[in-house]
Order: structure tokens, then C-alpha cells, then sequence
């Protein structure tokens, strides 16, 4: 057995995202105060570390986003004139209902969407520079780790080990090859995102979800856009439902006025959705030839592409948070309130929250799960653990369409969040894809059918021409970080039955199947390079055939305007 260094420090953050870096500049906040207070022992060098999978701080990170900044006004009430990358206050909004051609504008803006007083940001510099602050708060930050598994002692979390680097396509070590570490800490907290890798295995170790709803995503699929000419002030906000998505499929867009002439538009598709062809790529391209959005993007340029999930399934979704030195924060624990379509405030004060959970373990030296198991109870006593309360069916009454979810969401706004039961049902994700024949009446529909539609390389891009204004990379000598259990299930029943699902719903053109010229039998092409990390293919895949793990650190998407 391989011999590894070990390094040790006493608090662990694993995901250097907002919750993370939220978490980690709180507890050394409440470290000094403590301190200061004089109140119990002095809790001296008291090291804390944050990994990050990604090249650097924010490179992964993306959202819509608006950002409500009640966390960060609470971490740090003097954010604005410390310089934090804020696009624009929301000043003016709305909400329109989009035909194929038409528009519709709703008269008022629906109260869980009024936006008014905060900000539109890009989670990619808001994150960077939230890094920034925690290295000059003294925490250590480790970018392009991946944090590949957890390490225990019994059934008590002791850290993360990283993974190896410089391990070729068949397994072997490289000349540069470097065995990964083994982090230990007193507590570590698993700030990993969606769907993460390392809280999935800690979720099914232990059975953190027993008794709950299985989580529920939606995969937001988006673009920045330079325009010649500022067409949407900085924070004007646009939210829209309808076209081009099906009644049956959950969803809706978004149009953000940002600094510099620039707007971020995207599309969030519902990974809840039953046809096999669907194709969240696609249907953005679409949302882009929209007279309306077309006005909007008139002669502008592409900037920057992404994909990324998000758990929408509520407050019925959140798994066990705490367990013997270990808690679950942000998109990890499924913390989003898909009504307001928010989540960095609520991942901000999961963060937080924690951090004042961990302030206690520290001073009483308790890692327990009792006492760790504090920091559930804080969460959901919380005001964002009230607001997750307040809209726990929100997703689940979307299930049997547009309209039906509209009504259920109005009627659950009045009764707070209540509606026929006190909690709606539902099923993951991937049991929701029905075949190609229950869909479309036959088993091989045709491409107007199928809604295919030609990419102009100038509004409207092929998957392979966005991802590369993704910014991804991976290092190509390497086992592909995308694990297909059978492959034999790709090239029979999933072929027979969904045409490959795969091929539609990964944003990035990972996944490929094409015909061996000689043999004339199917092959899987993996185009692992391309990934993302959204997470999609993890989550939709209808046999849970395909586990998303982590590359070689460093590698994956670039963000920097997302």
C-alpha cells in the first residue's frame, strides 16, 4: 500500500464556492472575537484550509445570478466599499410568458421574484474575490485539488484524500506523476456543490437521506454576451417562462444587464423532463432566436459559455447535515429556493452557520455528531431555513406541467408552502425519461419532430464551439474522469429504448456514439476533455449508469464573467 504525506489542520473546508469561503472567513471572524471576548480558553493557531478542484478560485463557479446580499452584508457590512464585484443593484425587472414569436410581460413582478434592492454579480469573480479576503483572513487555500475520497476512522469523517496526478490513460504513473495527500482535520465540511462527488459517497455510506424526497436538479445553461451598445443597464433583471420549453418540461430564462455593455443569458431546464431528445444545449440556442432575445443580442459577441446544476428539490431534499466530524453546506446539502430561483445567499449562510457550530466544537473540543448535529438545527431555525419551509413543495407542483405549477406555486405562496398534503411526493430524476416510442408515437421521429435546428456559428452554437469559450481543459493523457458501469446497457437497451440520452442532454458533447467502420457495431466515444463538471450526466442518466468523478486537478472550465 502506497505510503502518503499527511498534513494536518484543524478545519477542513472541501469546495472553495461560496459556501466554503462564507464559512471559513466567518469562523476565523468568531475566532478573533472569541479571543477577544476573554470568555473561555483562547483557541490559538487554529489553521484552516480551503480546497478547490478547480485552477484557481471561481473557475468553476457559475450561477444566473442575482444575488440577495443579506449573508454577505452579515460576514462583511463594509462588502461595497471593500470592492466587491457587483454588475448593478436591480433597479428595474420583469417577467414575461414567451410564445414562439410573441411576448407576453406580466403586469406586476410576482413577489418571490422582486429583486429590487439586490445585486446582479458574477459568481465567478464574486467567488474569486471572496478567495482573495479569506487569504488575506490568513486561510490557507489549496486550488487545483480534487478532493477524491474520504478518509474515516470507524465511522468518524477524519478528511479527504486528493487525487493522484500524473496517471496515464491506462493507469500507469507518469514521469511527473505525484501521489495526492491525505488532508486530516478535526472536522471537515463538505461545501463540494451539486450533486458532489464526495458528499454522494457520504450520503450513501450512512443513509443521510433516509426518509427524505430524492434531491431534484435543474441544469442552467448560459452565455455572456459583449453588445456595441448598452441595451440593459447594469442589474435590469428579465425573467421569462414558456418557449421554448415544452408546458410539461419545468424551466424558464433569464436575461442579466451587467457592467461594460455586457448581459448574461441562459436558460434553466428541468432535469424532472420525459422526452429522450431533449437537448438543454439546444433549447437555449433557441431561446437566443426569439425576437425578443434576438433584439437584445442585436450585432453583439460572444463572450464566455457554461453549464452547471442546480438542486431544486427543496426543503424536503436536505439530507442529515452533521454526522461525526463532518456537516453538509450549500449546493451540497440541495440549499436552494427554486421559487426565488436563489441560492448564493442561502449557500453563503449554510457557510456560516456551520462556522458557528464549529466555533463551539473548538471551544469544547467536541467533534461529535451530537454536537456537530447543532448546525441543523441552527440551519433550519434559520431565516433561510424558514424561507426553505415556506416553499417546500414549490418544485413538486410543477410536475404535471406550466400551468398546473403556476396555480399549485400561487396557492402555496398564500398557505405557506402547504397545499393538499403537507408534503408532495416525487421521484429522482432519471426515472422521469420515458421512451422514444411513448413519446413520440414511433421509434425513429424525424428531426423536425425531434426539434433540431441549425447552429449560424454567429447567435447560435454548436456544443463544441461553445465549450470552447468555456475555458476547459483537461489534461487529455488520462482515465477518463466519467465512469460508465456497462457499456453494454449504451449499446442495447438504452439504445432501444432512448435513443442514447446521453448524446442530448450533456451540454458539452461529451458523450458520442458512432459506428466502428470495420465491425459496423456501436462504440461509445468519450470526449472527457470537453466536460464541464455540471454533473448532468450523473443525475439524468436513466439506468444511473454513468458516476461522475474528479479529473486531475486544475482541469475543467475557466470561468471568469459567469
Amino acid at each position: 500500500m502506497q505510503e502518503r504525506d499527511i498534513m494536518e489542520v484543524d478545519v477542513l473546508f472541501v469546495g472553495g464556492g461560496v459556501a466554503g469561503l462564507s464559512g471559513a472567513l466567518h469562523l476565523v471572524n468568531l475566532i478573533k472575537r472569541h479571543n477577544e471576548a476573554g470568555e473561555g480558553e483562547k483557541l490559538d493557531d487554529i489553521s484552516i484550509a480551503v480546497l478547490e478542484k478547480g485552477a484557481f478560485v471561481g473557475s468553476h463557479s457559475i450561477s444566473g445570478a442575482v444575488m440577495d446580499p443579506v449573508s454577505l452584508r452579515e460576514l462583511m457590512p463594509d462588502f461595497v466599499e471593500k470592492g466587491a464585484p457587483l454588475e448593478g443593484e436591480v433597479t428595474k425587472e420583469e417577467v414575461c410568458l414567451l410564445t414562439e414569436k410573441g411576448r407576453l410581460k406580466a403586469p406586476l413582478v410576482p413577489p418571490p421574484l422582486n429583486n429590487h434592492g439586490f445585486y446582479v454579480v458574477s459568481l465567478s469573480r464574486l467567488t474569486a474575490w471572496l478567495g482573495e479576503q479569506a487569504e488575506e483572513a490568513g486561510i490557507d487555500i489549496f486550488p487545483g485539488f480534487a478532493g477524491t475520497e474520504i478518509l474515516y476512522d470507524g465511522d468518524r469523517v477524519i478528511g479527504v484524500r486528493t487525487g493522484d496526478k500524473g496517471i496515464d490513460e491506462d493507469g500507469s504513473k507518469k514521469a511527473n506523476y505525484e501521489p495526492g495527500i491525505d488532508l486530516h482535520a478535526k472536522v471537515t465540511i463538505f461545501g463540494d456543490g451539486s450533486r458532489g462527488n464526495l458528499t454522494k459517497a457520504l450520503i450513501q455510506k450512512f443513509h443521510l437521506d433516509d426518509g427524505r424526497n430524492p434531491a431534484s436538479y435543474v441544469v442552467g445553461v448560459k452565455e455572456v454576451w459583449e453588445l456595441p451598445e448598452a441595451r440593459m443597464n447594469p442589474g435590469n433583471v428579465i425573467h421569462t417562462m414558456g418557449y421554448p420549453l415544452k408546458r410539461d418540461t419545468y424551466g424558464g430564462g433569464f436575461i442579466y444587464g451587467m457592467q461594460n455593455n455586457m448581459v448574461s443569458v441562459g436558460l434553466l431546464t428541468g432535469l424532472d423532463y420525459k422526452d429522450p431528445y431533449l437537448d438543454p444545449h439546444r433549447e437555449f440556442q433557441k431561446f437566443k432566436l426569439h425576437p425578443f432575445i434576438t433584439a437584445i443580442l442585436k450585432e453583439g459577441k460572444l463572450v464566455q459559455y457554461g453549464a452547471k446544476t442546480a438542486p431544486v428539490g427543496g426543503y424536503f431534499s436536505i439530507p442529515k447535515c452533521g454526522l461525526d466530524g463532518a456537516v453538509i453546506i450549500g449546493d451540497a446539502a440541495n440549499l436552494f429556493i427554486s421559487q426565488k430561483i436563489k441560492g448564493i445567499h442561502v449557500a453563503m449562510k449554510s457557510g456560516m452557520l456551520a462556522a458557528e457550530t464549529i466555533l463551539d466544537a473548538l471551544a469544547n473540543n467536541d467533534f461529535s455528531e451530537k454536537h456537530l448535529g447543532k448546525y441543523e438545527k441552527k440551519l433550519y431555525n434559520s431565516p433561510v431555513g424558514k424561507d426553505l419551509y415556506k416553499v417546500r413543495n414549490f418544485h413538486q407542483g410543477f410536475q404535471k406541467g406550466l400551468w398546473s405549477g403556476v396555480v399549485k406555486g400561487g396557492l402555496q405562496y398564500l398557505l405557506g408552502g402547504k397545499i393538499l398534503k403537507d408534503r408532495l411526493p416525487t421521484t429522482p430524476d432519471h426515472s422521469h425519461l420515458k421512451r422514444v416510442k411513448d413519446v413520440y408515437g414511433t421509434s425513429a421521429p424525424t428531426d423536425e419532430m425531434k426539434g433540431i435546428i441549425k447552429f449560424d456559428g454567429s447567435r447560435t452554437f454548436d456544443k463544441e464551439s461553445d465549450v470552447y469559450y468555456s475555458g476547459t481543459t483537461h489534461e487529455e493523457k488520462q482515465p477518463p474522469h466519467l465512469k460508465i458501469g456497462d457499456l453494454n446497457i449504451c449499446y442495447t437497451r438504452c439504445t432501444e429504448e432512448y435513443h442514447n440520452p446521453c448524446v442530448s442532454f450533456c451540454p458539452a458533447n461529451v458523450y458520442e456514439i458512432e459506428i466502428n467502420e470495420e465491425t459496423g457495431e456501436p462504440e461509445m466515444r468519450l470526449n472527457f476533455s470537453n466536460c464541464l463538471h455540471c454533473k448532468t450526466c450523473d443525475i439524468k442518466d436513466p439506468y444511473e449508469n454513468i458516476t461522475w468523478v474528479p479529473p486531475e486537478g486544475g482541469g475543467g472550465p475557466k470561468y471568469s464573467v459567469v
